[in-house]
């Protein structure tokens, strides 16, 4: 069974930095790709990055373009998402994903694995 653990959400300060972590047991990690997405209040869950196998690549939402940056560490079975300049926009339930294909996508109709989420609070 694949399990997902979402990791390192807080409540952190406008222009603050936080590391969320994904530990994933159950598959085999590193023929896997994985997502981030994220569900503000009130509205739907959506893509926020994505990182495939090896070097298959990484996307990333146009809002947290050049605020955050995903990575995978595939000894250690954990994908991480740094997210800098957090703004209270970035406020959401984050969670991970597995999709049991190599390339990344950031829809979250193609995953079929999810862990529960961690919280982020960015207070203006």
């Amino acid at each position: 069974e694949v399990q997902l653990q979402a990791s390192g959400g807080g409540l952190v300060q406008a222009g603050g930095s936080l590391r969320l972590s994904c530990a994933v047991s159950g598959a085999t990690f590193d023929e896997y790709a994985i997502g981030w997405f994220r569900q503000p209040p009130g509205k739907e869950r959506a893509g926020v990055s994505c990182i495939g196998v090896s070097d298959g690549g990484t996307d990333y939402t146009n809002s947290v373009k050049d605020r955050f940056t995903i990575s995978r560490d595939n000894a250690k079975n954990t994908v991480y998402l740094q997210m800098n300049s957090l703004q209270p926009e970035d406020t959401a339930v984050y969670y991970c994903a597995v999709v049991m294909f190599p390339r990344c996508h950031l829809g979250k109709s193609w995953y079929d694995y999810w862990g529960k989420g961690t919280l982020v609070t960015v207070s203006s």
